[in-house]
């Protein structure tokens, strides 16, 4: 993927409403942008991503993920540690239905569904489902948040956020890793716009995949192996996404134990392939570790993350930025594919 591309995407995840960056996410829509759909209960993280959730006074409803706080850690020469933290006062609206045609062990097929709204949505709402709109939820303050078990560079393990336009961010700049695996991690918000409440999850390693090479084949399986991460600690979630260049067709998503490997079937594989592929094909490997509880409003998070996206080959399909990347007599399309 073109490094323009990359740094539009990043900036999309950690400022668009819905926090949703599809390469750290999955397509569930969601605030926290973590392959799941599950949730941990304060002070507790799991490797299934679920468990009972710890509501506050006056708590919501724990379906609805509202907001989240993410630690996120990028590897490779440019290897950083971020934090951002955003809570709304309602869920946020999901333009696209993903539809499950297929489901083959922890890996399901996807295809995108754009309902249809015959009278247009009014006051900043979208239409969510056929002749039926959602108004978009307003960021709220929770108050100053303190994060703990997360170290700075200078070694401090403990510091405070204050929210800019209702955005939260660190000002100190973070060490990379930030904590060992298996460390507790913690947010404390201490209230403002919504009560008081506690975060809590698990430090993670970095991942590293072990697997190169990937090359898709009607047919074929493609197996994906990593360095597995400790037992119970975090679980991996998978995204292949071989269209979205050119308008995504659809994706196969896994969610799975951090054993070190899974194996995404041939019948996925195959009727991924016959959605159709656009150039930069690639494959979005994440490690979690999401710790929750639920404020009136819905669920917040915490989502430790770590993400590796590694390019994918298929036969016939050549990938450009520009016609001199192309074979001859072939010329770069837009969606990044030579033909």
């Amino acid at each position: 993927m073109n490094t323009r591309f990359r740094a539009l995407a990043r900036a999309a995840f950690f400022l668009s409403p819905s926090f949703a960056l599809t390469a750290c996410g999955g397509s569930s829509d969601n605030p926290a942008g973590s392959g799941g759909t599950g949730s941990a209960s304060a002070g507790s993280s799991n490797a299934s991503g679920s468990a009972n959730v710890a509501g506050a006074a006056g708590a919501g409803d724990s379906s609805q993920l509202v907001g989240a706080f993410q630690v996120k850690l990028t590897s490779g020469s440019d290897a950083a540690t971020n934090i951002v933290g955003k809570v709304y006062d309602g869920p946020i609206p999901a333009a696209t239905i993903w539809e499950k045609p297929q489901v083959d062990g922890a890996c399901t097929l996807t295809t995108p569904r754009i309902p249809f709204c015959e009278e247009p949505c009014t006051g900043g709402g979208i239409c969510v489902e056929d002749d039926t709109c959602q108004a978009y939820p307003t960021a709220r303050g929770v108050g100053t948040v303190t994060v703990n078990g997360v170290k700075t560079s200078d070694g401090q393990s403990s510091f405070t956020m204050t929210p800019i336009s209702n955005i939260y961010q660190p000002t100190a700049s973070l060490a990379y890793p930030p904590f060992a695996e298996g460390d507790s991690v913690t947010v404390s918000a201490a209230g403002d716009f919504f009560p008081a409440f506690d975060l809590a999850s698990k430090g993670i390693a970095p991942l590293v995949l072990t697997s190169t090479n990937l090359a898709l084949k009607s047919g074929q399986a493609l197996n994906l192996t990593w360095t597995k991460g400790a037992a119970g600690n975090s679980t991996i979630h998978v995204k292949l996404d071989i269209s979205h260049h050119g308008g995504t067709k659809g994706q196969i998503e896994c969610d799975t134990d951090d054993s070190g490997s899974v194996s995404i079937s041939a019948a996925l594989i195959s009727k991924l392939l016959s959605l159709g592929v656009a150039g930069f094909p690639t494959v979005i490997v994440t490690r979690q570790a999401i710790g929750a509880t639920t404020i009136s409003a819905g669920r917040v998070e915490l989502v430790v993350s770590s993400m590796v996206e590694q390019g994918v080959s298929i036969d016939g399909l050549s990938s450009c930025n520009k016609d001199e990347q192309c074979p001859s007599g072939q010329t770069c399309q837009s969606d990044l594919s030579c033909k």
